[in-house]
């Protein structure tokens, strides 16, 4: 893939991020973007849930809603995701015979053959989630396409990051107007 190709995807994902607080919008048009610029099967976003234990689906691009929807993602019981949740990129040529995937036959089906995962760094480091890229043929994923990916998940943690707070900019308000009206109707 051509690195200026990268750039400007950068580019318009750095708009996208900038334009919208709402997760779910922002971090459907990246998986979308990131799939379509390196000419890939798909590209998925899972996010941790509270327990820490489960990666939970939140977009994905290029994937049937029946692999999308195959199963929780347990952490316990996938290597390459244990990997990558302590800050570690992974790149997979065949998933269909590596031990540490956790859905092989699924992936199969699906037509996944080569896997790049990258992990989602939000505030203070803490890994937040993943960012997976499937092709559908053995490929070796290049030094640039996998900084571009490290470079998307950072932006991605930044996005939610963003969002977090504005989501709690805006409950905080909500409670301070609430107690506001409520002294002065008393």
């Amino acid at each position: 893939m051509e690195s200026q190709a990268l750039y400007k995807t950068i580019y318009k994902i750095a708009k996208v991020v900038n334009a919208s607080l709402e997760p779910k919008e922002v971090l459907g048009q990246i998986v979308e973007q990131v799939a379509k610029a390196m000419s890939a099967k798909g590209c998925f976003i899972r996010l941790l849930d509270r327990t820490g234990t489960i990666l939970k689906p939140d977009a994905y691009f290029g994937l049937s809603d029946r692999y999308a929807q195959k199963g929780p993602v347990e952490v316990s019981k996938s290597k390459i995701d244990q990997e990558v949740l302590q800050g570690n990129p992974i790149y997979i040529e065949d998933v269909r015979t590596d031990s540490r995937f956790q859905y092989p036959q699924q992936a199969s089906e699906e037509g996944i053959i080569s896997l790049v995962v990258v992990p989602l760094i939000g505030r203070g480091n803490k890994v937040i989630g993943v960012l997976r890229v499937y092709s559908a043929e053995n490929r070796r994923f290049t030094e640039d396409e996998l900084e571009f990916v490290s470079c998307i998940a950072n932006l991605c943690g930044i996005a939610l990051e963003n969002a977090r707070m504005y989501h709690a900019l805006k409950r905080t308000r909500e409670l301070a107007d609430a107690y506001v009206y409520q002294v002065f109707e008393d």
